[in-house]
């Protein structure tokens, strides 16, 4: 009897195995994806059911203030939607006025997801994917400042104002050897310093500083104008804090996807944003 049985039982995993095996490739890797998105669902919030998603407001390609308080608008703000769309959580956007701001609280893990530019200094304490959106940065100085190209900045008796803790500054901080740097406590502020103390070059975004510049055409600022080409391309990127890989993973994919769908595109479309571009497709 129990070795019938045992045949019994045999057949019955030779055909569960049998039947698992015919089962469509499709089927494996949508269990797959399933799992995946379940896990990363855990590490991005899936303890309270809310998705609390970093805005750095004084990067303007990546978000600005709403018509309403607490409601930033602008690409990051998109892809923070729709990734908790996807996820099944709610979402908080929590606000912050520079991104060295931002990065101190992901690497504190006081948020769970942060929009934030690719740099080795902040990799320390956060993962990323790979870049969604390419900004350049850019040289402000005044029209008779006697500097005409990018490499001319870098010279001893130089003052160059950024944004501190700005992926510029962090990038400066490590190229700059000769030039000394000065740091406004946020980068929509760094024109109006570059000003006040009469500093001799500012540094930042380029879509940031050409809208100083019209900014101030009309008032009694000096003529300002902004050195050739660029410095530095920044690469940015959706960053976790260290170690949450799942939920590291699921955002690439997810980044790849938006910007091969033409979401982000898009979305830089909707908002109105010049100076950016969308990331090429990740290699390997």
């Amino acid at each position: 009897m129990s070795a019938g049985l045992g045949t019994v039982q045999r057949r019955t995993l030779c055909m569960s195995s049998l039947a698992a095996l015919m089962l469509p490739a499709g089927s494996a890797d949508a269990a797959s994806s399933g799992d995946a998105q379940a896990a990363a669902r855990d590490e991005l919030g899936g303890a309270s059911g809310r998705l609390r998603a970093a805005i750095n407001l004084g990067n303007p390609i990546l978000a600005r203030r709403g018509a309403a308080p607490g409601a930033p608008e602008g690409v990051s703000v998109d892809l923070a939607r729709e990734a908790a769309r996807r996820l099944g959580l709610g979402l908080e956007l929590v606000e912050f006025e520079a991104a060295g701001k931002v990065v101190e609280a992901a690497t504190a893990g006081q948020v769970d997801m942060a929009f934030v530019a690719i740099d080795p200094v902040r990799g320390a304490g956060l993962d990323y994917t790979a870049p969604y959106v390419v900004i350049e940065g850019a040289y402000l100085v005044r029209a008779d400042s006697p500097l005409q190209r990018n490499e001319d900045v870098d010279r001893a008796g130089t003052r160059v104002v950024v944004g501190r803790g700005s992926a510029y500054d962090l990038f400066l901080t490590r190229e700059l050897h000769e030039a000394s740097l000065v740091r406004a406590p946020t980068s929509p502020a760094v024109t109006d310093l570059f000003l006040a103390d009469r500093l001799d070059v500012a540094a930042g975004v380029k879509q940031q500083l050409e809208a100083d510049v019209r900014r101030l055409a009309a008032t009694s600022a000096p003529a300002l104008r902004l050195l050739p080409g660029r410095f530095m391309v920044i690469e940015q990127a959706v960053a976790v804090p260290k170690g949450r890989r799942a939920a590291q993973a699921w955002l690439h994919t997810f980044v790849e996807e938006m910007k091969a769908s033409g979401f982000v595109a898009e979305s830089l479309r909707r908002h109105a944003v010049e100076g950016a571009a969308v990331a090429p497709p990740a290699s390997g």
